[in-house]
């Protein structure tokens, strides 16, 4: 991997991030909250789920520990303190929340540190192995590891996968959601 493949993927990042921010900063937190129908998470849903998935996934890309801890738990006020990934639809259409500007602060947190990782990491470190097939369960049947194949997951399939894509992957689904709260999507 060279340093323009790190440049491109640095963009592609902070423009998904992007959206993320629009989308935020013209939603209300009735907006994000509503569950409009049975069996239809919550835009809460998706917001939490993808960032902090992003935010664990950094550790184990090579970046920083995790910023989700007790005082972010206490400050974001969610009703379930978990991305949800090992959850039920039914369970997770509870999530909710509860202080919207703090969750945007820490969304922030999260992007930048993504962001900061991405841009200073070593171009050639990005080919690196760093979860070996086989792979174990809960990851043997994700995308990341069709991905890696039997190759592994290198440095730059996670963050394609754990990031990028998932990012991307969610943003799609916020689109969709905004359409059932009375808003528009955000990009054409």
């Amino acid at each position: 991997m060279d340093a323009d493949y790190r440049s491109s993927l640095l963009r592609r990042i902070r423009a998904m991030h992007s959206l993320y921010y629009d989308a935020c900063a013209t939603m209300t937190s009735e907006q994000v909250n509503e569950v409009t129908h049975d069996g239809v998470l919550p835009i809460a849903f998706s917001l939490v789920h993808q960032v902090l998935i992003e935010d664990g996934s950094l550790l184990f890309a090579g970046g920083t520990p995790s910023l989700f801890d007790d005082d972010w738990t206490s400050k974001l006020k969610l009703s379930i303190n978990d991305h949800g990934k090992a959850r039920t639809v039914d369970e997770m259409m509870a999530q909710h929340i509860g202080d919207y500007e703090a969750f945007m602060e820490f969304q922030r947190l999260v992007f930048d540190a993504t962001e900061a990782f991405v841009q200073d990491v070593e171009p050639a470190s990005l080919s690196d192995i760093i979860v070996s097939y086989p792979y174990g369960p809960g990851l043997d049947h994700t995308f990341s590891a069709r991905v890696g194949g039997e190759v592994g997951i290198t440095r730059s399939d996670a963050l394609e996968s754990w990031i990028y894509q998932h990012g991307l992957r969610h943003m799609g689904e916020i689109e969709h959601a905004r359409a059932l709260v009375g808003l528009g999507g955000m990009t054409s």
